[in-house]
């Protein structure tokens, strides 16, 4: 049997098995029961259905372990040895002629902030899983069917400390982004940035919609791919049981098209069966793969949760906003040593609305901790914007507790000669796929000419070699000293940025403003240097974008430089320009600037996710004298409608729709003492929420909740695996108008309907809504439910109606 690494390398197409859900519940599987837990005990059924995707020619086992951590487990069992176990059943039927694949599904929890879990929680419980697995046989380490970045992220993290065993990542999308906002290509520019040697996407859709994705990621992929679609959407057959439309024959027909989208490795995910493998290598045949032919030869790549900000000699330069540091900054440097960022956040906001597409982040004042700081600042930056960021500080330690908080790929400013420093942090670097920037600096000594940089540069990056760091995470600083002490400085520092790009092809930026200083009219001589630089290949710098005369600069240079098609961008922004003007607002492709014009500050609050001013915003509106339903009615609420507008609009995603739904419940919880002394606070409509018996996931309803809340609903939430009479008991007692139900899987889903016959069989008015990841409208119409929703704000819409 080849090593895995090495088929990765060949021109052969190789095939994953399909699903195992309803295999499983067609052999026993009670619903609602973990699969995990049922073969513990049932472990010759598992040992069958391998053999069978054996048989139907499955290259690569996938051992039943998706729900072996402990959340998904709840300690009824030891979580090393299940998937010990799990994946020695796989090995076993596997033998010498499959790969076993050690699958890692999903916690059911979000990373903070958006969750109640750390970073270096969820990577603790993934080591766990994965140590067992790898006792048990797996030849790769396979995370499928994840929906957050961050979580991705951890699983490849972990299985690092763990083994040296291949990494195979695989997202779910629902249309053009996962569920909290991260799109294909973004989730590949990440695992790139991670060294994942394979990298797919299963789950959520059939074959003919998987194909948009693979599409969407092709023009900047190195990396072998693979996909496996379900066999279509579940749906409910006349007897009330799921089943999946899609046959063998049609699925192989629309699913080998995956071949020539660059996939090398195809399976199935739900419904497929042994025969949908069968039939889907048989129509495949001896094609041989073809790596995609890459469009984007963009030299770096940051990313945030939800967007990628491509660096390169082709793409525009990009501005790092300087202003997040507290050199000279004295509000800034008290609010750090006080623990707070509000004007942290204003300058974030400040240069997004400016154009800048990466932010530098650096904490480093007198009396201020910057290792516990820096992370602290980074969490609170990545749950307001989607603007990627530059985690800078001298402290190594600082900088290592930032990555372990930042969910996608942030750039590291810097790693310089300093002894250790590359020791330090460039496994750091390595392991969380994080881009740096390369400070061409030894001890004290400023290197003056070209050639003395160029000699720091070089023996920086054998020690990077080394290290197995890839080129696709180095970017150098040309190093910008000051023109007023060394006349030649620009010169050398042009020389180097030349050298970077026709020699390493290495990325370069700059400290823009230090070749200026102690001269007068320092704009001139900056814009200048920009200019100058650019073309000669420097792909960044660090700069403030409040400076008319350096966008001007900039964005004429990308008309010259031939990097602004018709020169869009150029004619939107200068279309009006009469010289001298200021500068006017460019917010960076995908960035989250929020414009909130003229709105009230607590409308403004809510909308933008300001949960740390919130409070004292609606404390100047008291003051003002306005009555507290009033800032309810007439701020809180048109700032919640506002941003469930932006989420249908696709222009808010999971994170800043959360953001803002916190905000709203910080701003309320003040105003409630005074709405009940008013005796304004109205009658609320109940709504009683519960995930269905036998299911036990929550995110979701848990989500619905909390908007729910918002739009002026009581919610009474009963948690998950909730019976139906006790559904329809709680429905009673608190005279609900509406029941929410939610179900994650095709084997629960159909708990549903035993809540809707009670609430019919009692004579209730209550109304019954559903969600869920698998719950059509179909579905709803076929157990009699009275409406369905796909996400929160869908939601929240139906039962606005149904209560009206």
């Amino acid at each position: 049997m080849p090593d895995f690494r090495s088929i990765l390398r060949d021109d052969k197409v190789y095939f994953f098995d399909g699903g195992y859900g309803s295999l499983l519940q067609s052999r026993g599987l009670p619903a609602g029961l973990s699969p995990e837990l049922w073969c513990m005990k049932e472990p010759d059924i598992i040992r069958g259905v391998h053999q069978e995707y054996i048989e139907a020619g499955a290259n690569v086992l996938t051992t039943n372990t998706f729900g072996g951590t402990r959340p998904k487990l709840g300690g009824e069992v030891e979580v090393y040895e299940l998937n010990k176990f799990m994946t020695s059943i796989a090995r076993e039927v596997a033998g010498d002629n499959a790969f076993v694949a050690a699958s890692v599904g999903p916690t059911g929890h979000f990373v903070e902030p958006l969750g109640d879990l750390t970073f270096r929680e969820l990577v603790e419980l993934f080591k766990e899983q994965i140590k067992g697995c790898v006792d048990g046989g797996a030849d790769l380490i396979l995370g499928e069917t994840h929906f957050d970045l961050a979580e991705v992220k951890a699983v490849v993290v972990a299985a690092r400390q763990v083994c040296d065993l291949p990494v195979a990542m695989s997202m779910t999308f629902e249309g053009e982004a996962s569920l909290t906002g991260t799109s294909p290509l973004t989730f590949v520019d990440t695992m790139q940035n991670m060294g994942v040697e394979l990298i797919g996407t299963n789950c959520s859709a059939g074959p003919e919609q998987m194909q948009d994705t693979l599409r969407s990621w092709a023009s900047r992929l190195d990396t072998p791919t693979f996909a496996e679609a379900n066999a279509g959407l579940p749906e409910l057959d006349d007897e009330g049981n799921t089943c999946f439309r899609l046959p063998p024959e049609p699925f192989a027909e629309q699913a080998c098209k995956f071949v020539d989208l660059g996939a090398k490795f195809l399976g199935g995910c739900c419904g497929t069966t042994p025969d949908h493998i069968r039939a889907l290598r048989n129509k495949v045949g001896d094609t041989p793969w073809q790596r995609p032919e890459k469009t984007d030869d963009a030299q770096m790549v940051l990313t945030s949760r939800s967007i990628s900000v491509p660096i390169g000699f082709n793409h525009p330069g990009a501005i790092i906003g300087e202003r997040i540091n507290p050199t000279g900054k004295k509000q800034l440097i008290k609010e750090l040593q006080e623990g707070t960022f509000t004007e942290a956040i204003r300058f974030a906001n400040e240069q997004i609305e400016l154009g800048a597409p990466i932010l530098d982040v650096n904490v480093g004042a007198p009396m201020v901790d910057e290792v516990a700081l820096l992370p602290e600042l980074t969490k609170t930056l990545v749950s307001r914007f989607t603007t990627p960021l530059s985690i800078d500080s001298n402290d190594s330690a600082a900088v290592e507790a930032g990555l372990w908080v930042y969910p996608g790929s942030p750039l590291v400013n810097s790693i310089s000669g300093e002894p250790g420093k590359m020791e330090a942090l460039g496994p750091l670097c390595k392991m969380f796929g994080a881009p740096f920037i390369l400070l061409p600096i030894v001890g004290n000594k400023l290197p003056v000419t070209a050639k003395e940089r160029l000699d720091v540069i070089e023996g920086l990056l054998k020690e990077a070699e080394a290290l197995g760091i890839p080129k696709r995470l180095i970017m150098v600083d040309a190093l910008a000293l000051t023109v007023s002490s060394k006349p030649e400085a620009a010169r050398h520092a042009l020389e180097v940025m030349r050298h970077c790009r026709d020699e390493w092809g290495l990325p370069t930026t700059i400290g823009l403003s230090n070749i200026s200083f102690g001269l007068p009219a320092r704009e001139l001589l900056n814009s200048t240097f920009l200019s100058l630089g650019m073309a000669s290949g420097l792909s960044s710098f660090i700069a403030n974008p409040n400076s008319a005369r350096l966008q001007e600069a900039l964005h004429t240079t990308e008309v010259l430089l031939n990097r602004d098609p018709q020169a869009e961008h150029y004619i939107a922004k200068f279309s009006d320009w009469t010289g001298g003007g200021g500068v006017q607002s460019a917010p960076a492709a995908g960035a989250q600037s929020v414009d909130t014009g003229d709105l009230p500050p607590v409308q403004a609050a809510v909308i933008k996710g300001d949960k740390d001013n919130v409070v004292a915003l609606v404390e100047t509106e008291l003051e003002g004298g306005k009555p507290a339903m009033a800032i309810v009615n007439d701020l809180l609420i048109p700032g919640i409608l506002a941003v469930g507008d932006k989420y249908e609009r696709k222009e808010y995603f999971l994170p800043q729709l959360l953001q803002s739904a916190e905000t709203m419940q910080t701003a309320f919880a003040r105003l409630k003492p005074l709405l009940e002394e008013e005796g304004d606070e109205a009658e609320k409509p109940v709504v009683i929420m519960a995930t269905v018996e036998g299911d036990i996931h929550d995110i979701g309803k848990n989500i619905v909740c909390l908007m729910l809340k918002n739009y002026g609903f009581e919610v009474v939430d009963l948690g998950k695996d909730v019976k139906a009479e006790t559904i329809v008991d709680a429905a009673v007692e608190h005279k609900a108008s509406i029941i929410g139900l939610s179900a994650l899987m095709t084997t629960t889903m159909v708990r549903m309907e035993d809540t809707v016959q009670l609430v019919k069989e009692r004579s209730m008015d209550t109304k019954v809504i559903i969600g869920g990841a698998v719950v059509t409208e179909k579905f709803c119409n076929a157990i009699g439910a009275d409406g369905w929703s796909t996400d929160a704000i869908a939601a929240v819409k139906l039962a606005q109606s149904l209560v009206q």
